[in-house]
C-alpha cells in the first residue's frame, strides 16, 4: 500500500496511546484453563440476534475498504460469506449498499445520524430495501478525533467514489466529500435520536461506542437489541479506556438484556476467547481483515478469517471449553 494510505488504516489520534493501548490491554490478560475435559469435539458457534455465526467474531465496519484493494467491501464480504459470519458495511463505504448486499454475507450496516436527518433516513431506507438484518448506531463520533497523522502523511482520498452517497453529492462539490460529511456529524445527538431511529425502523439496532456501564444501562432502556463497546479503534479520544478493559463492568450491568460485543486490538484467537469469558457475545475485526485484503484481496480476508477460527479452536482446546456458551469468567485473570 502507498504510505499515507496504509496511515489511515493503521493510525489512531493524537499520540495513539489509546491504540497502543488497545493491544497491550489483550497481552496484560491471563488465561487460567482447565483440564481433563473433553474436547475431541470443540463448537466455535454462536447465535447472535437470530443468526448462527459460525464462530464468534465479526467483521467491523471500515471505511473506504478500496483503498487496500479494488474489490474492496465486495471481496470482504465474499469473504464473510465463505467463513459464515456477518459483515457490518461502513456508511464510509467504497462500494454500494446495494452492490454488497448482493455479495452473499449477512450483513448489518453502520450508520452514522448525520445533521441533516434525511441523509441517514435516506440510508436506512435502502439498507431496508436491500435486505439487511440490523442497523449498527456509532456514538462516539460528534466531531472527528485529532487525526494528526493524516496531515503528517498526506492523506488524500479525493478520486475514490463514496458509493453511498453519490445522490447526496450532487451540488455539494465544494470542498469535497469529506469536508461535506465531515461538516455534517452531528454534535448533537441524544438518545433522543435512538428513539428517532426506531420510530422510523423496525430493524434491530446496535449502539456503536459505548464505554461506561451507565451508558450501556441507558441504551437498553432505550430498546437496542445490542451494545458494541469500542473506543473507535483508538481513532476518536486519546487515552480513552481500551475496550477489553470496560468490557466487564459493561457486560455486568446490561446483565443478558442485550447482547454485548467488543472491538478493538483483537488479533488472535485468544483474544476472541478472553472476550468472551468476559461478557461480549462476539467480537468484531476491522484492521487484520484490510491487511489481508491489502495483501490477497477476497483469499487474504478469507486467510485471516480462517486463521481466527482455527485460532479459537485452538485457544478453546487447550482452556478445556468445547463450547463458546460455556466461557466462565474465571477463565481469565
Amino acid at each position: 500500500m502507498e504510505p499515507a494510505l496504509f496511515e489511515y488504516y493503521a493510525g489512531g489520534s493524537a499520540d495513539n496511546l489509546t491504540l497502543r493501548d488497545n493491544r497491550t490491554a489483550f497481552e496484560r490478560l491471563r488465561l487460567n484453563p482447565r483440564v481433563l475435559v473433553d474436547v475431541s469435539a470443540v463448537d466455535p458457534s454462536v447465535e447472535v440476534l437470530g443468526h448462527r455465526e459460525s464462530m464468534p467474531v465479526m467483521v467491523a465496519p471500515t471505511a473506504m475498504a478500496r483503498l487496500a484493494h479494488p474489490d474492496g467491501e465486495l471481496a470482504i464480504a465474499r469473504a464473510a460469506a465463505r467463513a459464515g459470519v456477518t459483515q457490518v458495511l461502513s456508511s464510509l463505504s467504497t462500494y454500494s449498499i446495494e452492490e454488497v448486499a448482493g455479495a452473499g454475507a449477512n450483513t448489518w450496516f453502520q450508520l452514522y445520524v448525520f445533521k441533516d436527518r434525511a441523509i441517514s433516513e435516506h440510508l436506512v431506507r435502502r439498507v431496508e430495501a436491500a435486505g439487511y438484518r440490523a442497523l449498527v448506531l456509532t456514538v462516539d463520533l460528534p466531531v472527528p478525533g485529532l487525526r494528526e497523522n493524516l496531515t503528517r502523511s498526506g492523506f488524500d482520498p479525493s478520486d475514490l467514489t463514496m458509493s453511498n452517497f453519490t445522490e447526496v453529492m450532487k451540488g455539494h462539490q465544494e470542498g469535497g466529500f469529506f469536508t461535506y460529511i465531515h461538516d455534517n456529524f452531528d454534535g448533537s445527538l441524544t438518545w433522543d435520536d435512538v428513539e428517532w431511529l426506531h420510530s422510523i425502523t423496525d430493524l434491530p439496532m446496535v449502539v456503536k461506542g459505548v464505554l461506561r456501564a451507565d451508558d450501556a444501562v441507558r441504551a437498553v432502556e432505550a430498546g437496542v437489541a445490542g451494545v458494541l463497546v469500542s473506543n473507535h479503534g483508538g481513532r476518536q479520544l486519546d487515552t480513552a479506556i481500551a475496550g477489553i478493559d470496560a468490557l466487564p463492568a459493561i457486560a455486568a450491568a446490561v446483565d443478558g438484556r442485550a447482547a454485548v460485543f467488543v472491538d478493538g486490538g483483537i488479533r488472535r484467537g485468544t483474544d476472541v476467547v478472553k472476550a468472551l469469558a468476559l461478557g461480549a457475545r462476539a467480537v468484531l475485526v476491522g484492521r487484520p481483515l484490510l491487511w489481508g485484503l491489502a495483501v490477497g484481496g477476497e483469499s487474504g480476508a478469507a486467510d485471516v478469517l480462517a486463521m481466527l477460527r482455527a485460532e479459537v479452536e485452538n485457544a478453546m482446546a487447550l482452556c478445556g471449553v468445547p463450547s463458546v456458551t460455556d466461557l466462565p469468567p474465571d477463565l481469565v485473570t
